[in-house]
């Protein structure tokens, strides 16, 4: 069974940093993962994606809105994603999720394509 877990979520002043990271677990090798990214959702808003990366590669996808701001990166060997934030706002604000995903065509970064998905981790900024 697929698990993926984040953390590194909190609260923040507007101008601030954070670094969230998350784990996926419970798949084999064989099993063809092929992007696994970040994304988020606040309070009466649909989720969308922030940042994603194509596993075994280079190729990262970031939101227009996070753009020059964020950086998404894996770390192999600890098999670990991370989404580090700088010069948040406060329209950052909302419940970032980790998910992974077998589908391979697909927009990265469209939440509904995603199967795997994580508990959520808070980030608030604070004006």
């Amino acid at each position: 069974q697929v698990q993926v877990a984040e953390s590194g979520g909190g609260s923040v002043q507007a101008g601030g940093s954070l670094r969230l990271s998350c784990t996926a677990s419970g798949y084999s090798s064989s099993t063809y993962m092929t992007y696994m990214g970040w994304f988020r959702q606040a309070p009466g808003k649909e989720r969308e994606g922030v940042a994603t990366i194509r596993l075994g590669t280079a190729l990262t996808y970031y939101a227009d809105s996070m753009q020059g701001r964020s950086t998404i990166s894996l770390d192999n060997a600890k098999k670990t994603l991370y989404l580090q934030m700088n010069s948040l706002k406060p329209e950052d604000t909302a419940m970032y999720y980790c998910a992974i995903r077998r589908i391979l065509h697909d927009n990265p970064l469209s939440a509904s394509t995603y199967y795997y998905w994580g508990q959520g981790t808070q980030v608030t900024v604070s004006s």
